[in-house]
């Protein structure tokens, strides 16, 4: 079988709009395009690519074509195992790793934020290969913002400190903030790379060490990234990565005695099943970013043309595969009309094509699994009385492509109005009032995301405070920063990443409390 990086070679010379000019360089292209140093079909741990204990291995593929790209390493328990006691070894006090600066856990950060943009036209075109996402939102968005958080980071790492409390009598007392240890991570396949540095960058700048399992769906760029975590200088244990089944590798991070913490992002039904693990493990610490219902409230004053267009990014970027999705659309009763046909007109003008050609702006669901559940759920808007305006279904017979779907006359009872699609598919339903709609975007069992669209800023306020969601954005959406905390409420998850807050989900903090009355004789 041809290795990944030429398929790569061969899908960027296949796309005109594509051409090798789009790398910094030639020399560059061939450098990446080469990559000698990857082994797709082994697990990193210790700084090493090495075979799964059980040599076994899993196809991923190419969600436009169906086809297989390469065979994978399936991690399991055994290889977490191995993992974890590589982390513990770099670890312990005295390690390379224990007794570096902080600055100096900064510079490195820096340092792989540094070759992945040396890297990041071959990151993109992997991305988009293994993902099924457009090449240009790969490479504009996901790359750079994954960058931008490693760098953030990279700036936190000596700046992490405690404080002097005066408490009462002769006593000096300060607080520290160390790392937690073992840190098991487990990361989604909708945005590989940026869930890769979110969860990266904080647990890393903190000091703690990294255990990752990659989505089955989609490794080949966080191994990658592993092969850059080695060329930038991380000591050996500091990162292992395994590519491998929730059931069995996600699962044995969840459970395992020696993991002193887990960060998952993914489905609220998985969600459950770790909180579950680390209860009855060893009641680690657990941070969860889950699914979301999010509400995008579009009122009267907006000028439509451009609440249409907002609310279709809201909702149709990166095929819908988005957790904080606005894919719960109230507008006003007054424009509602004018904007149901405007925004069937937008969704027609999709372009749905090869992910690695620019002029693509929609990709292919990432697997079969994930598109049979979004046509079902579409099945049943038809079927519970939702006015199908435009799309409904597969496109093509060769790939995971659905068609721009967009529904009207939705009631809140109905299941595309309740259930987390994860797809292409805009439900907008009408509203007469602010307290009504306010009161309706909160009955979900989700929290993650809302949004609202108007002119008049006490209507944006009363519904931003009043929306219970970890985020709100205002005459926007998907405005994500390193620097701004996301997470979510409710049945969305628990704790936050990105931000100062991120960090203190990686820390634990500790109280010194010392005599200074007396001397001990």
């Amino acid at each position: 079988m041809a290795s990944v990086s030429s398929k790569i070679l061969g899908c960027v010379r296949k796309v005109p709009s594509l051409s090798l000019s789009r790398f910094a360089s030639q020399a560059a292209a061939s450098r990446v395009i080469s990559a000698p140093k990857v082994h797709f079909n082994q697990v990193f741990i210790n700084n090493e690519f090495q075979d799964a204990v059980s040599g076994k291995v899993f196809p991923t593929v190419d969600p436009s074509t169906g086809d297989v790209i390469c065979h994978v390493a399936e991690g399991d328990k055994a290889d977490v195992d191995i993992a974890v006691k590589a982390a513990q070894e770099a670890f312990k006090l005295g390690s390379p790793w224990r007794t570096m600066d902080a600055s100096g856990r900064g510079r490195l950060l820096n340092r792989l934020a540094d070759l992945m943009e040396r890297d990041k036209e071959y990151l993109a075109a992997l991305e988009s290969l293994d993902n099924g996402k457009p090449f240009s939102d790969a490479y504009n968005a996901d790359l750079s913002l994954s960058v931008n958080c490693l760098r953030y980071y990279a700036g936190w790492a000596d700046k992490i400190h405690g404080k002097t409390i005066p408490v009462d009598g002769n006593f000096f007392n300060y607080t520290r903030r160390e790392p937690i240890g073992v840190v098991g991570q487990i990361i989604p396949w909708n945005f590989p790379l940026l869930m890769q540095a979110w969860k990266l960058g904080p647990a890393l700048a903190t000091g703690n060490v990294v255990v990752m399992k990659l989505a089955e769906q989609t490794p080949l760029t966080g191994l990658y990234v592993a092969n850059l975590i080695r060329e930038a200088g991380f000591p050996p244990g500091v990162v292992n990565i395994i590519p491998g089944y929730g059931p069995t590798a996600g699962n044995a991070i969840a459970e395992h005695m020696f993991v002193d913490k887990v960060a998952f992002t993914g489905s609220t039904e998985v969600g459950k099943l770790i909180q579950q693990a680390a209860g009855r493990s060893n009641l680690k610490n657990v941070t969860l970013e889950l699914g979301g219902k999010s509400p995008n409230i579009v009122f009267g004053d907006v000028n439509v043309d451009e609440a249409v267009e907002l609310s279709h990014f809201a909702l149709f970027f990166n095929q819908g595969q988005c957790c904080c999705a606005g894919s719960r659309t109230f507008v006003e009763e007054s424009i509602y009309d004018e904007f149901v046909a405007k925004s069937v007109e937008r969704a027609k003008k999709r372009i749905l094509g090869n992910p690695l050609d620019t002029s693509t702006t929609q990709g292919p669901q990432v697997d079969s699994e994930q598109m049979s559940k979004i046509i079902e759920l579409i099945e049943s808007g038809k079927k519970e009385g939702a006015s199908l305006q435009c799309g409904g279904g597969q496109v093509g017979d060769k790939g995971y492509y659905i068609a721009p779907t967009v529904f009207s006359d939705v009631s809140d009872d109905m299941r595309i109005a309740s259930e987390e699609i994860f797809g292409p598919v805009q439900q907008i339903m009408k509203f007469k009032t602010a307290d009504e709609v306010i009161e309706r975007g909160n009955k979900t069992m989700y929290g993650l995301a809302a949004a609202v669209q108007t002119n008049d800023l006490n209507k944006a306020l009363k519904v931003a405070h009043g929306i219970r969601a970890g985020t709100v954005w205002v005459n926007c959406y998907d405005v994500l920063h390193a620097h701004s905390p996301f997470g979510g409420y409710k049945m969305s998850g628990t704790g936050r990443e990105l931000g100062e807050y991120g960090l203190e989900q990686y820390s634990e903090v500790k109280s010194v409390i010392i005599n200074v009355g007396q001397k001990n004789s």
